[in-house]
């Protein structure tokens, strides 16, 4: 996976002033780096708790130099029985706890932490917590994780948050067995990429529209019929903005080594000029070869307003901005930001390998609250968007390849999410009794055998759908029983599995909702798989002979084989609204999404 490792790091564009209400925060010098490259600012992190001292379990403070923890129940180790990389980590015993009291600015797609036993105590658990409202509240992230090694392992806890976000660490269990915890890292959730983007123009100087190179905050721009615009003409967020005549250009001479989600633009007309049009292209081969990303965008404002770019593409890129219309009429651009890329996007060229949304995010489920139909939630075994509600899932999508199966048994422990925002309805273990419904999996328990933890983490509620028991039992366990026939022959799938629609028939006849109205009985269920020889570069080995099978079911108490179901993925984005698989090139779309599956069924 290509994604800005900041290791626990917060990019600033003047944020600084914002990162914290009353805590101060020491940053490091940023590095110098040729023209030809970004400089990056990075903060202390990750955390290695090598700089403070804290001798007793007395909760208290401490100022390390990410900024100030709290150590309750827990102390700065330094004795050979610490677990340590270096000369010391954290030891915590009982039920402590260790709380960061300042914010990561940038939120967090994933957070690991080293732990290990002290000593030659027992075996402890210990878990993950973290706060999006500066420790007013706190939600658990990831599993429990059981510490048992004397050599120093890594828990990771995929996630994705953005905005302000603190960490907690909750020791709870093994009484006074003690662990240690170090080297605590944060990989950012797309945050803008370098200390000096977004270019703003302000630092450089350019008075004619002769094809030249100018020195920028960012690295050295090619400025083809253009110019730096300093006058009251100009629209700029400062005192300076580029401006573009004719079909002039203004072209990147350097890299972004770390990809790009999107590239957000400010653009306006200068003076009174009338409309053009422009668009944004880039090039993944420094420049030998440009490819336009997006849509063309007419400036018709004498204010400047912001284009949004969203893309998916992996490693180097460098972008230029082609000016394609209105001869003697001049446009400008300001404020040009690139948002790191970040496994997700919409109708681009890249993915992540094992990603459970590689092939795309079908609703474009967010991480916001208040988008509370459509709620993304990312679990290390799938991915789901939630419908607050219908108290399920418009959509689960997971990844199955053989590192995702082995010997470990069922585990039934069917239960509330309680990573569910707190006020949220939960729905719990019991609320399908009597209902004439099964608890169906979308992603299924035999998908998820290869730890106890990843197959407990399938029995979570939000996994579930009111499910007619015969179409769960037999039409829809045969085609799970055939994905994974499917790897064992050398494949690895991309599934993604949903419903739609009220009123479905269980065993004890139809029905629109259950649990007192509070869970919606949808009246279909569908799902796509997207067959590929096990390899790397998913997303990009999609071609239109690609195996993809797509089924749509009745939520009906009758039996029937699941082939009789095929249909396509056209069909299921009519029903739907959803653009599912939209990470593949659109002329790959084109034809696997129309195409319907008469492939083997056994």
């Amino acid at each position: 996976m290509k994604k800005i490792k900041l290791l626990f790091s917060i990019v600033l564009f003047g944020l600084i002033a914002n990162s914290c209400a009353t805590e101060e925060l020491v940053y490091s010098v940023p590095e110098t780096k040729n023209s030809n490259q970004l400089s990056k600012i990075y903060t202390g992190f990750p955390e290695t708790f090598e700089s403070g001292s804290k001798t007793s379990y007395v909760a208290a403070d401490v100022t390390l130099p990410t900024g100030i923890w709290n150590l309750n129940d827990a102390l700065i180790g330094t004795l050979s029985g610490d677990r340590k990389n270096g000369a010391k980590s954290i030891r915590i015993r009982n039920i402590g706890t260790v709380t960061m009291k300042f914010n990561s600015i940038n939120g967090a797609s994933s957070v690991s932490v080293l732990h290990a036993k002290y000593g030659t105590d027992a075996s402890s658990s210990w878990e993950l917590w973290y706060s999006i409202n500066n420790g007013s509240s706190w939600t658990k992230t990831g599993s429990t994780i059981t510490t048992s090694s004397t050599t120093l392992q890594t828990a990771t806890f995929p996630m994705a948050i953005k905005g302000n976000v603190r960490f907690e660490i909750r020791k709870i269990s093994g009484g006074t067995n003690r662990i240690n915890i170090d080297d605590m890292t944060i990989d950012d959730n797309g945050a803008l990429i370098s200390g000096v983007f977004p270019e703003t123009y302000e630092s450089g100087s350019k008075t004619s529209y002769t094809p030249a190179a100018v020195t920028l905050s960012t690295g050295s721009w090619y400025f083809d019929n253009a110019l730096i615009g300093t006058s009251a003409s100009d629209a700029k967020s400062g005192t300076q903005s580029a401006r573009i005549i004719d079909t002039g250009k203004i072209t990147m001479q350097f890299d972004v080594t770390t990809g790009a989600s999107s590239v957000d633009i400010k653009h306006a007309t200068y003076g009174t000029d009338a409309s053009s049009t422009w668009e944004l292209w880039y090039s993944n081969n420094s420049g030998s070869s440009w490819t336009q990303t997006g849509s063309s965008i007419t400036t018709s404002s004498t204010t400047l307003q912001t284009a949004t770019f969203p893309m998916i593409v992996q490693g180097n890129i460098r972008f230029e901005i082609r000016k394609i219309t209105g001869t003697a009429i001049r446009i400008n651009i300001d404020d040009f930001s690139i948002t790191a890329y970040n496994g997700t996007g919409g109708s681009g060229t890249g993915g992540v390998d094992g990603d459970h949304i590689a092939m795309g995010n079908p609703s474009g489920a967010t991480t916001d609250i208040t988008n509370e139909n459509n709620y993304l939630m990312e679990k290390v075994q799938y991915k789901l968007s939630y419908n607050r509600s219908k108290a399920t899932a418009n959509w689960v999508s997971w990844h199955l390849d053989p590192s995702w199966t082995g010997a470990a048994p069922r585990q039934d422990d069917f239960r509330a999410d309680t990573t569910l925002p707190s006020s949220w309805y939960q729905v719990g273990s019991t609320s399908y009794s009597g209902s004439g419904f099964d608890r169906g999996h979308e992603c299924p328990s035999a998908d998820r055998t290869s730890s106890v933890a990843d197959n407990s983490e399938t029995f979570l509620m939000t996994n579930m759908i009111p499910q007619a028991p015969v179409n769960n039992r037999q039409t829809w366990a045969n085609l799970e029983a055939y994905g994974r026939t499917l790897v064992s022959q050398g494949n690895e799938i991309y599934i993604i599995m949903g419903c739609y629609g009220v009123g479905g028939t269980g065993s004890a006849g139809s029905a629109n909702t259950i649990n007192n109205g509070n869970i919606t009985v949808p009246s279909n269920i569908w799902k796509i798989l997207v067959v590929l020889t096990q390899g790397t570069n998913d997303v990009g080995r999609v071609t239109t002979s690609t195996r993809v099978i797509a089924v749509n079911t009745p939520n009906i108490n009758t039996t029937g084989a699941w082939g009789t179901y095929r249909t396509s993925v056209d069909a299921i984005e009519a029903a739907t609204g959803y653009d599912l698989l939209s990470n593949l090139s659109t002329s790959i779309q084109s034809t696997i999404e129309a195409t319907v599956d008469n492939g083997p069924t056994k």
